[in-house]
């Protein structure tokens, strides 16, 4: 029989300690097993995206490598924001001090502001390659694409800075007890934020994969046209295997959309943004799993990342000039 002993402090030896609200073992043990798989899940797998295209110089192109800044931050998700929200959650105090309250919410909205910066990224880059492909390929170059990922997280970590401006300066200052952290965005705030960072991004998002749907049902007609006639002299039209990446990236975007529309829903409803509401918890966990979802995506449509699943597996990696293999 699971005894919880009742509410007890967060920190005994402080009067002004918060209570804590105790799990039975029956719920605490299933609950983080469940919070440790997740997060190693994450984290492997975005790893496994990351050596991927790090590794192989054939997947070197500037859409990995976009591709591989999203990896980077889901990454991180998995390995801080997930176990320090999971402890949070469970243990329903919060253990690690005034710092980590002020840093771990700026890092965590970081990272996710970077996500969304790469999406967009990444909807330009599928637009201009379906769209336009020889201005693709004469504009879109590596070296581009990463000055446009450092200013991506250069604008996520200035503004991030900005909207959580009062709360580096007072983590603690919504506390009502010693053993909470509490992370308030005010009305008015969490409706600038969610233009700037939600509805804006995702407009853009949406209005460049419709019109990258209409040019590749465009591009397929053409296509049945030239191997039906003996002339080949219609305009140039993207490789078949851009037109799959965008129907795939187009899946992640989807994805990243639904698991982001519920962490809106207080400043749609009229309320501040904080963790301290009785629901923040499902909204949070909701977003977070986004960076578990995007490489399981990655395995069920690309092709290459399977084979080089496999490579990495079979350590076919550590064999000399393992680089040079034509993985696409």
């Amino acid at each position: 029989m699971d005894d919880t002993g009742g509410p007890t402090l967060c920190f005994p030896d402080l009067n002004s300690s918060c209570r804590r609200l105790p799990r039975p073992r029956s719920d605490a043990a299933p609950l983080y097993t469940l919070l440790a798989f997740v997060s190693l899940l994450t984290v492997t797998l975005n790893l496994l995206v990351i050596i991927s295209i790090s590794h192989f110089r054939q997947l070197h192109t500037p859409t990995n490598t976009l591709l591989l800044s999203l990896a980077v931050s889901d990454l991180v998700v998995g390995l801080l924001v997930m176990p320090i929200e999971g402890l949070r959650y469970m243990e329903t105090c919060w253990l690690l001090g005034r710092l980590m309250c002020a840093l771990t919410p700026y890092v965590s909205y970081c990272l996710l502001s970077a996500s969304l910066g790469n999406m967009v990224l990444i909807s330009i880059d599928r637009y201009l390659a379906i769209c336009d492909p020889l201005l693709y390929s004469s504009k879109i170059t590596l070296t581009n694409v990463i000055i446009f990922i450092c200013l991506c997280w250069a604008c996520s970590l200035l503004y991030n800075g900005l909207i959580l401006m009062e709360h580096l300066r007072w983590p603690d200052r919504f506390s009502s007890c010693h053993g909470e952290c509490v992370v308030v965005i005010s009305h008015i705030s969490g409706i600038v934020d969610l233009f700037i960072t939600f509805v804006g991004p995702c407009t853009v998002m949406v209005v460049l994969y419709l019109r990258v749907f209409v040019v590749v049902i465009s591009q397929v007609r053409v296509i049945r046209l030239q191997t039906v006639t003996t002339a080949v002299t219609a305009a140039p039209t993207a490789k078949k295997s851009e037109r799959k990446a965008a129907r795939t990236l187009g899946i992640v975007i989807a994805v990243f959309l639904m698991c982001f529309c519920p962490y809106y829903y207080p400043s749609l409803a009229g309320e501040d943004t904080s963790n301290n509401l009785s629901y923040f918890a499902v909204l949070s966990w909701i977003m977070l799993m986004n960076s578990c979802m995007n490489p399981l995506i990655y395995a069920l449509f690309y092709r290459w990342f399977r084979k080089a699943l496999k490579l990495i597996f079979t350590l076919e990696i550590l064999k000399p000039h393992s680089r040079e293999v034509k993985i696409l």
